[in-house]
């Protein structure tokens, strides 16, 4: 028995209370129309109708059945127009948050935007931690693990936070050997926008001892700051490996403590919960998660 044809032609005919008028939608006859329920009354066990001369009405059971049946087809629907909507291309306005990070996303938008013409990208750069459901975006880049139940999410890559300084900086007031070196240099510090704290140097805590206690230069909510007063001789500062890989192989900035540290986190994509993916949406995942952080 073709199961899924004969949950169809059922809730036809529960809905019209009509093999006959059941059957002119279907283009069959209202006799097909009953044997087609007839056999499927006799696979489920159970009578589905109450049948007269006049008339059909649905039995508690038919009427249990008549509203699976609905989300079943309507579970089958959604997940056909999705499948056909892949095979389209992807188009329409996509709206992201993104961490204000420098120029890192630069390359990956360019290169989306070129392959995805039809995909109007609406960004908002913001360091504070948004509202993904109730501000209406449709998906965030963020970093570290903890994620909203509401959401979904995929990860893109890993980075590490690292020590850098100007070699200019370095001659002047020189290169720290250990961390407690670092009470005589000027630190530079990120200072996290929505708490107002400072954000903590991830030194090794072999021994389980209290932080290094670090003197502050400067502190800035944003990264390019501390960037731009690093390269120009200004003191030493924490940030992403991503942030300075171009400076230091240029060698505008030289990473110090490298073996002091013990830092790793996650960039993840995050969006609001649903049982299907738009495909712009889709395009978006799968190209950042290629490309963001290629291997």
């Amino acid at each position: 028995m073709d199961s899924l044809s004969s949950l169809a032609t059922f809730v036809h005919a529960a809905e019209t209370r009509s093999f006959t008028q059941a059957g002119r939608i279907l283009g069959l006859s209202s006799s097909a129309i009953g044997k087609t329920i007839a056999r499927l009354e006799a696979h489920l066990g159970v009578r589905l109708f109450h049948r007269s001369t006049r008339s059909i009405s649905l039995t508690p059971e038919g009427e249990m059945l008549l509203e699976s049946c609905r989300r079943i087809l309507q579970e089958i629907g959604d997940v056909e127009r999705e499948l056909a909507g892949n095979r389209a291309t992807p188009r329409g306005k996509l709206r992201v948050s993104l961490p204000i990070l420098g120029g890192l996303f630069a390359p990956t938008l360019a290169g989306f935007m070129a392959k995805y013409p039809e995909i109007e990208l609406d960004l908002d750069y913001s360091d504070r931690l948004v509202d993904i459901v109730n501000e209406g975006f449709d998906v965030a880049i963020r970093t570290g693990e903890g994620v909203d139940s509401r959401l979904m999410s995929r990860r893109l890559g890993l980075y590490h936070l690292v020590l850098v300084a100007s070699p200019g900086y370095l001659k002047r007031a020189g290169t720290p050997k250990v961390p407690a070196d670092l009470i005589s240099h000027a630190c530079l510090h990120h200072r996290f926008p929505t708490t107002g704290k400072l954000e903590r140097w991830p030194f090794r805590q072999d021994n389980k001892g209290p932080d290094v206690p670090l003197p502050v230069a400067a502190a800035a909510s944003t990264l390019a700051p501390l960037l731009e007063m690093a390269e120009a001789d200004c003191g030493i500062t924490c940030v992403p490996d991503f942030t300075v890989a171009p400076s230091v192989t240029s060698g505008r900035l030289v990473r110090v403590l490298d073996d002091f540290l013990d830092h790793e986190n996650v960039f993840r994509a995050v969006w609001p919960s649903s049982r299907h993916i738009a495909p712009r949406l889709r395009a978006f995942l799968d190209y950042f998660g290629a490309n963001l952080f290629p291997a």
